[in-house]
């Protein structure tokens, strides 16, 4: 993450929590994050020099203004006025990281080889609070080279639970044994 990320993304949390926004602003910042992801044609129109920077703002204001949070449109207006537009998914995980250590929220990323139903799913995310103390939010993700288990990073710790991980664990201490 560049330092540019830390400062505006900071800042814009700071500015949202002041005003009891953040949850909101959150939520708006991460569908604009996904539109300018799943459409990087506007985002370089946004970010074209040769676009004069009033229209680049009206460009903003005709998709955003009516939807989103004054402080957020102001907030894109900013970057794209600094040239910074290419930062805004960074500028994101900034205000996220920030929300979650003022919420006690840890996130975890789960891969297991087949998708685990919602009664899985809830018991999993009990453990993982119970483990951490805090409120955790998961993203999960499906990679049938884990074989069985689950591969769990919560709070930048990795748990390996899959049977991948022990044969590679195993295919280690051979090697160990061998040299």
């Amino acid at each position: 993450m560049t330092e540019h990320a830390r400062v505006y993304g900071g800042s814009l949390y700071d500015l949202a929590a002041e005003e009891k926004l953040s949850d909101v602003i959150l939520e708006e910042m991460k569908v604009v994050r996904d539109v300018f992801w799943e459409n990087p044609e506007y985002l370089r129109l946004l970010s074209e020099p040769s676009i004069k920077k009033e229209e680049r703002l009206k460009l903003i204001d005709d998709a955003f203004g009516k939807d989103a949070e004054k402080y957020l449109v102001s907030f894109i207006k900013l970057l794209c006025e600094r040239n910074l537009l290419g930062e805004f998914g960074s500028c994101t995980e900034e205000f996220e990281k920030r929300f979650n250590i003022d919420h006690n929220i840890a996130e975890a990323t789960v891969t297991s080889a087949v998708p685990l139903d919602d009664n899985q799913l809830q018991a999993l995310k009990k453990k993982l609070e119970a483990i951490s103390g805090k409120t955790v939010s998961m993203k999960t993700s499906v990679d049938p080279k884990v074989l069985a288990g689950l591969k769990i990073e919560l709070e930048g710790k990795q748990l390996d639970g899959t049977v991948s991980g022990r044969l590679s664990d195993i295919s280690k201490k051979l090697d160990e044994i061998i040299i």
